[in-house]
């Protein structure tokens, strides 16, 4: 193994230093590298220009974020060995190894009911099999199975590192100024009390920032209407392609998209993996310039619609659509495009979106005060958790512009 350290430009944090060793040998491998080829935010780069970043700066990112908090524990002297160190950077460094293509756009959509933890497990599952075994300890922690628990909140968890950096670095690449996270403020705060990880009560303000910054991100980039409506244009486009090459009706000549496009019930996870590891974004975007002028007209009209940001009209609101409304707009959608009730599905479609900030029933953010422990609902003075733990959700509805026009 390349034991020597390595230097990258990291155009959020500066230089960070790469170790060698196994840690190099994973970066290094194919099924890491794949990452180069996957998007941060899927299609997002369609609202927001600079938004083209990558789940490979991402996961360098988290690795870098969590050696500095490993150095800060240590420092309050937590002991911490090299080996658990090692642990914890290989476990935040594929903790995301199991997206594919436009990472959450298709989550589920390529492997049914297989969401990307799930596949980042297997991926490194797979990996300690090729490394004779080095990867147990990561596993353990991933999984939080390791008798040290904080080492799992800092790969998974209300603060993880995985958090603090794609906010920043979401903010960062689209501009969007209200996502900026003091996230080595929030590693510097933080402490380990009987085996949880605590912020410092001078960190209590970052914390605060973090958390609406992230209510803002989520609204204002994760889930734009228009980043929404991409999206689902292409989970379509994705179906209508399976469904029209189980009719024989399409020619696909990408062999790791039709492996599973085929029934793989009884196939083994090694070739999921080395299927699935060979797919990217530029598949997709091959696919859909191949099928801009398709005979089918839905796959034809899918895929102009992606290609040329030609996207329907989102209608997005607080309150359930009226369930007569859309029959309306269905009616005529139908009538205009001449289409059957199964093809209408790709025209004309409806369902919610949710989010919220912190969950009070789940893991807690606690800040300590001297000896005593108070949930940032409690010690903030300034947030409204009720606020921010309260799910809210929006409803749409999707139709094409032109039956919006006024005649």
């Amino acid at each position: 193994m390349n034991t020597k350290k390595k230097i990258l430009n990291d155009p959020v944090y500066g230089f960070i230093n790469i170790p060698g060793g196994l840690l190099f040998e994973l970066i290094e491998h194919p099924y890491f590298q794949r990452l180069r080829r996957i998007k941060q935010l899927g299609l997002t780069y369609l609202v927001f220009p600079g938004a083209v970043h990558t789940r490979f700066q991402h996961a360098i990112g988290c690795m870098h974020l969590i050696n500095l908090a490993i150095d800060v524990l240590r420092s309050k002297g937590h002991n911490i060995t090299e080996e658990e160190a090692d642990g914890a950077r290989i476990a935040i460094l594929l903790h995301d190894i199991g997206h594919g293509p436009f990472s959450h756009a298709l989550e589920s959509c390529i492997i049914p009911n297989h969401p990307h933890e799930e596949l980042s497990l297997m991926f490194m599952q797979e990996l300690n099999n090729q490394y004779n075994g080095k990867l147990e300890l990561a596993i353990k922690i991933f999984k939080d199975e390791y008798h040290k628990k904080f080492l799992h909140q800092l790969v998974s968890g209300q603060l993880d590192m995985d958090r603090l950096d794609y906010l920043r670095r979401d903010s960062f690449f689209t501009g969007v100024t209200e996502g900026v996270v003091g996230s080595e403020r929030i590693i510097k705060m933080l402490q380990v009390v009987d085996d949880n990880l605590v912020v410092e009560a001078k960190g209590i303000y970052s914390v605060e920032k973090f958390l609406i910054a992230r209510r803002l991100m989520y609204w204002q980039v994760y889930l734009h209407k228009t980043v929404l409506v991409g999206e689902l244009q292409l989970i379509h486009f994705l179906k209508r392609l399976k469904h029209l090459y189980q009719q024989n009706k399409i020619n696909i000549d990408n062999k790791y998209l039709k492996f599973f496009l085929d029934d793989n019930k009884n196939k083994n996870n090694k070739e999921i993996l080395d299927n699935f590891s060979m797919l990217d974004d530029f598949d997709f975007v091959y696919l859909v310039k191949q099928l801009l002028n398709h005979d089918d007209k839905i796959i034809s009209y899918l895929a102009n619609s992606l290609m040329n940001r030609k996207f329907p009209k989102i209608i997005i609101g607080k309150d359930p659509i009226p369930d007569n409304y859309i029959k309306e707009l269905k009616l005529k959608t139908s009538k205009r495009f001449n289409l059957s009730s199964e093809e209408l599905e790709y025209y004309v479609f409806s369902g919610e979106v949710s989010n919220n900030t912190y969950r009070v029933d789940d893991e807690r953010i606690n800040i300590q005060y001297g000896n005593k422990l108070i949930d940032i609902a409690e010690a903030s003075d300034m947030l409204n958790i009720s606020v921010l733990s309260k799910v809210v959700k929006k409803y749409y509805v999707c139709v094409p512009k032109i039956i919006l026009n006024k005649d």
